[in-house]
């Protein structure tokens, strides 16, 4: 079970108060948020068991382009199950939290660069601008010529789309296994992640790639780095991590923004 700020009070606030100290004398802060912070909203993790008819496949089995190039059709249909999986999701007060923290430091002239893995859109629900590194799950494009899919898709169409330019099979704009990260968001992520004097990890592990390099990045340029995750990264990482604040993201960013602003 996860930690929660009521545990352990005194060291909660302790943690908080070096936390927005720290941050309070930065200009450029850079945060990324992984799997972690969709998860409070109900979504579930691209780790976690699937259910229904697809409980047989696993996540790594679907997204690739090998899988879509054998089945177009099995795969498409399970991204639109999964787009009606998290239709309804709302944000969380972590992402209001961060939302409110872009527009502070937008009012200070200082900068946020908000960098998310999450393919959900729940970060632009809440008002946020965010740098998508694996795509995002609402946008489609042709896997023949690359041309965007501007037309919505009702999650209810399991039949495959055609390229109205090429004929081609629409595919969404997620990033597979096996593809590169879009060039432009990393190379902006990277550029945020080394002009940062903070940078801030929230529901990602800071073993993972590209959460890891952009953390080490960072952290080679001067930066201190916090990581928000009710599971803490361990191990010989924890060099990497000046501050860690083992609570859910939920919990502790509307505290911590809250103090920023007194």
């Amino acid at each position: 079970m996860s930690p929660s700020l009521t545990d352990t009070d005194k060291m909660s606030s302790e943690l908080i108060s070096s936390a927005v100290q720290v941050i309070k004398a930065a200009k450029n802060i850079c945060v990324l948020t992984g799997a972690g912070i969709s998860a409070e909203s109900g979504i579930p993790t691209f780790r976690d068991k699937q259910s229904g008819l697809w409980e047989r496949f696993s996540a790594e089995e679907l997204a690739n382009v090998t899988a879509f190039e054998r089945d177009p059709a099995l795969v498409w249909s399970w991204y639109q199950w999964r787009r009606g999986e998290v239709k309804d999701k709302q944000p969380n007060p972590a992402h209001f939290a961060l939302t409110t923290w872009q527009q502070q430091a937008e009012a200070l002239e200082h900068r946020l660069c908000l960098v998310t893995q999450n393919v959900d859109d729940l970060h632009e629900q809440s008002g946020s601008e965010a740098i998508h590194l694996h795509g995002e799950l609402w946008r489609n494009h042709c896997s023949s010529c690359g041309a965007p899919y501007e037309q919505d898709i009702d999650t209810q169409i399991t039949e495959l789309v055609s390229c109205p330019k090429c004929g081609g099979h629409i595919r969404p704009s997620i990033v597979w296994f096996g593809e590169m990260l879009p060039h432009q968001a990393w190379q902006s992520a990277q550029r945020a992640a080394a002009t940062s004097d903070v940078f801030i990890s929230i529901g990602t592990s800071s073993l993972v790639y590209p959460a890891a390099g952009l953390a080490q990045l960072a952290k080679a340029k001067g930066a201190m780095v916090i990581e928000i995750n009710p599971n803490p990264t361990g191990g010989q990482s924890n060099r990497l991590i000046d501050i860690q604040l083992p609570y859910p993201a939920g919990q502790v960013l509307p505290i911590l923004v809250n103090q920023l602003a007194r």
